[in-house]
């Protein structure tokens, strides 16, 4: 089986929202592979030699040959094919939606409010991946490095902060990444209120949409 390829980049190319398909030549053969909008993103020029870690599949009797940037990513991602009802699309889907430890932290954590974020995953279908992977990232979380943050708001008050900021439009990354550092660098504490929680997420990313612009 093929666990990774190494080539030069001949083109990237969305053929729709969902799915993008880089072209890697590889001595003199190009290998088209499905990869997360995120890989694409970080893909800047055409000519660039990189080494790409793969999945195959076969699906009604179609291969299909799946790339990723690193081995955790692609093994998180048959992870999620593990999960009953979890194709390709979504597992690609919750990749792109969060960074890789703020995925598996929300599954650890069961916190559906973060996993629905990702496009087509519902609350059924994301209690299912809690349900189904929770144990088994626990253990695998250890050797890819990834640990679960101890920061952020109270349980009880983490999705009625979450899903307050979501409404506003505020991605899943910029949420959780907010969250991180109203945790730990201005300190709030995590039973503070509800109020002062959404203010003071709110005012780093003003702060920060300022800074970018």
């Amino acid at each position: 089986m093929i666990s990774y390829l190494k080539g030069i980049v001949a083109g990237v190319q969305a053929i729709t929202p969902n799915r993008v398909i880089l072209t890697l030549e590889v001595n003199g053969t190009g290998y088209d592979l499905q990869i997360p909008q995120r890989l694409a993103n970080q893909l800047t020029s055409t000519g660039d030699v990189i080494q790409i870690f793969t999945h195959y599949q076969i699906r009604e009797e179609v291969p299909m040959l799946y790339g990723f940037s690193s081995p955790s990513e692609r093994d998180l991602f048959r992870h999620l094919l593990s999960v009953s009802g979890i194709g390709a699309a979504l597992a690609i889907a919750l990749l792109d939606t969060m960074e890789l430890p703020e995925l598996v932290q929300a599954i650890v954590a069961a916190n559906v409010q973060m996993l629905i974020q990702a496009p087509g995953v519902g609350k059924k279908t994301a209690e299912r991946i809690c349900l189904e992977l929770k144990s088994k990232l626990i253990e695998w979380r250890k050797s890819a490095g990834f640990f679960v943050a101890t920061g952020g708001p109270a349980p009880g008050i983490l999705e009625e902060v979450q899903m307050t900021l979501f409404a506003l439009g505020y991605t899943a990354h910029e949420v959780s990444n907010a969250l991180h550092v109203v945790s730990e660098d201005i300190g709030l504490p995590k039973n503070a209120y509800v109020e002062d929680w959404i203010r003071q997420a709110i005012a780093y990313l003003s702060s920060s949409e300022v800074e970018c612009s």
